[in-house]
């Protein structure tokens, strides 16, 4: 079964080529691009917003066992009239009552209907609070200014064009109640004409792909307590000051709560006083120092780049602390045509200078093998270890290959794989160097240029898949998934890289798992342990999956796969049900390639 899901959707892929649209429009047009399989996001913003009459009623009767108020900060700036009616009236809308809205007005004397409609609605609700700024600022201090007359225990963020779900606040207690969140992030909507063109669906808290781009955004509910320690908003960083802000806020928050609902609605308006983030060059400055700032005080030195031109997505090079070395392993059984090409692919393309490479014989009975294994003696850095084992068992043969290795880093590789990335170590080290990062995948290729791997969805497929799988090596992907470090719940076994210390504490590969889930499952161990998995799009390699070992082309090893799913199943059931957490709920699991459910 999870073989015909791997071969019917390796080719189902129709993501719609868009650099160029990119490049022009900036990241604030980026979600509306990326629709997986062109399947437009269109609905209506009435259907996505409207409550019905017994849950607004439920929802209105709830009694939460904490008294908080939310203050809702919203800076304007010449807003037009109906934008500005529809926001107040989306805020006055929530079904949780103790909020106040907190207007900072930086509006020009052309524009004073801002401040009237502002003081009539005061006249009508006396939560909701207005400030004039007189002088000429940038949005930030506007911001600031709204934080200065709010009094609530929260403090959520809301721009002035566009709208909250009428359960936003309520959803946001829930967290705040039941979680003891105190940062708080929803999903969102781009909304236009009363129509919604995306729903953005984020993954849950996620480090390093919010270090590659600012997916969290809207809507964001903190504590005042973590702006105490934290700060307000900062001018310096203008254009860029929510990325700024969250970075710091999810720095010290002791619990992030993520909400994977629709609950507010960015409208798409080309003439907003928030600019497009490709206007104003700078705002890209921003973000690379935003995320600067955020490694500094970590005391990570790195440098950060902007991402393949386009605005608001970011790579960063962290700088290596040392050169360890990094012992190279890789099973093998004849095959030398393979183990020859990856071996000559690896010595003559890595700039990495420091690694071993530990060739784990295991059952070969060809005479080729052992005179090309008597070839190898030449190079200092290659040797060969004989595994004695029955059968075939991927897990015993990796752990046996470890005993040897004397790296601090271990890089577990497939006889057939074929390095296209000559610093391909050196990426996967700067991750696997960070004491919080457990293991490092690599994005992978078929021979023909299709997507192999770039990382493991849990629950995909039944078990576990490849997201992407089959798609073009050029493809962008869903909010350029394809193209940017992230967090991931599982990379695959192929290449992958560990430290010695993380691979002791967490047992090895599980030796039940012979031929299928023993990196799945390795994975989930160390995220147990407290680790991150980190995937990089920038180790890249070809593989030729299954050259060495084969399909399910015999009753063994459909038994075998009929074992090791039970298994898994059965150590591992409640974290499939519980979800892949770097995998909205709303994407469907029949899928490789985010389509809605």
């Amino acid at each position: 079964m999870f073989i015909n899901f791997v071969r019917r959707t390796r080719g189902l892929y129709g993501i719609a080529k868009a650099l160029t649209a990119i490049k022009r429009n900036g990241i604030r047009e980026i979600p509306k691009i990326f629709v997986a399989n062109g399947k437009s996001h269109i609905s209506s913003l009435k259907s996505e917003t409207q409550l019905t009459k017994s849950e607004r009623q439920a929802q209105e009767n709830t009694s939460f066992p904490t008294v908080v108020k939310i203050s809702i900060i919203t800076a304007l700036h010449n807003t037009p009239e109906q934008f500005l009616r529809e926001m107040i009236e989306s805020v006055t809308s929530q079904t949780y009552g103790n909020w106040e809205l907190c207007l900072a007005d930086g509006s020009d004397n052309k524009h004073e209907y801002v401040g009237q409609i502002c003081k009539e609605r005061i006249q009508k609700d006396g939560r909701i609070k207005y400030r004039k700024i007189e002088e000429v600022m940038e949005k930030p201090e506007i911001l600031n200014k709204a934080i200065e007359i709010s009094t609530g225990d929260f403090i959520g963020i809301l721009d002035g064009i566009d709208l909250l779900c009428p359960s936003a606040l309520y959803e946001a207690m829930k967290a705040i109640c039941g979680e003891k969140a105190d940062f708080i992030y929803t999903d969102e909507a781009v909304f236009s004409k009363e129509r919604i063109t995306f729903k953005h669906y984020k993954p849950d808290f996620a480090i390093d792909t919010l270090c590659s781009c600012n997916y969290i955004e809207h809507f964001t509910v903190f504590s005042r307590e973590l702006m105490k320690q934290a700060g307000t908003f900062r001018e310096e960083y203008n254009g860029s000051h929510d990325y700024d802000l969250i970075l710091r806020y999810t720095d010290v928050a002791s619990k992030i709560c993520h909400i994977p609902k629709l609950l507010y609605f960015r409208r798409k308006y080309e003439n907003s006083a928030s600019p497009e983030i490709n206007e104003k060059l700078h705002t890209v400055s921003a973000g690379e120092n935003a995320i600067l700032d955020h490694l500094k005080k970590r005391g990570i030195p790195a440098r950060v780049e902007n991402k393949f031109g386009l605005p608001g997505f970011y790579r960063i090079i962290f700088e290596l602390k040392e050169k360890p070395l990094v012992s190279i392993i890789i099973p093998n059984k004849d095959n030398i045509p393979l183990l020859r090409n990856c071996l000559s692919t690896i010595t003559e393309k890595t700039t990495y200078t420091n690694y071993e490479i530990i060739i784990v014989e295991n059952n070969s009975t060809n005479d080729a093998t052992f005179a090309y294994y008597e070839e190898l003696k030449r190079y200092e850095n290659i040797s060969v270890v004989h595994w004695q084992g029955k059968g075939f068992s991927y897990s015993e043969i990796c752990n046996f290959g470890a005993q040897f290795a004397c790296g601090k880093h271990l890089l577990f590789l497939n006889n057939d794989i074929m390095i296209i990335t000559p610093n391909w170590i050196e990426e996967m080290l700067m991750y696997s160097q960070r004491s919080d990062v457990g293991m490092v995948g690599s994005k992978l290729y078929f021979l023909n240029g299709a997507i192999q791997h770039a990382g493991v969805v849990l629950g995909l497929g039944g078990i576990a898949g490849h997201i992407y799988l089959g798609a073009p090596y050029d493809e962008i992907g869903f909010m350029a998934k394809l193209q940017i470090v992230q967090n991931m719940s599982a990379v695959t076994a192929a290449c992958m890289m560990i430290r010695r210390t993380v691979f002791d504490e967490v047992g090895h590969f599980t030796p039940e798992f012979c031929d299928s889930f023993n990196d799945i499952d390795l994975c989930l161990k160390i995220r147990n342990a407290g680790y991150l998995i980190v995937w990089t799009p920038y180790a890249e390699a070809f593989h030729l999956e299954s050259k060495s070992r084969g399909y399910l082309t015999t009753s063994r090893k459909v038994r075998k796969l009929i074992q090791e799913t039970a298994l898994f199943n059965a150590k591992w059931g409640k974290a499939l049900v519980a979800g892949d957490p770097y995998y909205n709920s709303n994407f469907s699991l029949e899928r490789a390639d985010y389509s809605l459910k």
